[in-house]
């Protein structure tokens, strides 16, 4: 089974230079269509072309796409060799921060949206990462 994650954009440029030099991903397919493929994660990315207050689903009057700061459930962690390096750039692309880097016993991770809204953490793992958690402790003793 394959994963590919799907992201909502409404500036395609942006998103592109976002997601390939802020991250050091690159680009595989692009399609006429309005879809461009991301590679070099661990599952492909494709960002679709919608519209601003476009409707998500058929028939769906109640809730429309927005491209502010939103929340969901569901975000993405992008585990990265040098956090305030891939920070830097991210936010020179238009993330914006909104939670600082700070460290954990695995190690250090940041908080932060993209640029269309989207959540995105960025993980930095020091020697065995998340196995180096003790049980039931996962911040660093103060």
């Amino acid at each position: 089974m394959e994963l590919r994650i799907c992201i909502d954009v409404n500036d395609m440029e942006r998103a592109v230079a976002f997601y390939i030099e802020g991250l050091g991903l690159h680009v595989g397919r692009r399609f006429q269509s309005g879809f461009v493929e991301i590679l070099g994660a661990g599952s492909p990315i494709d960002l679709l072309l919608q519209a601003e207050g476009s409707m998500p689903l058929p028939d769906q009057t109640t809730i429309t796409r927005s491209f502010q700061r939103h929340w969901t459930p569901v975000h993405l962690d992008f585990v990265v060799d040098d956090i305030d390096s891939a920070l830097a750039r991210l936010l020179r692309h238009g993330a914006v921060l909104e939670q600082p880097v700070t460290d954990r016993v695995w190690g250090r991770i940041a908080g932060l949206a993209d640029p269309f809204g989207h959540g995105i953490d960025l993980l930095e793992f020091k020697g065995r990462g998340y196995d180096d958690i003790p049980q039931g402790q996962d911040t660093l003793p103060t």
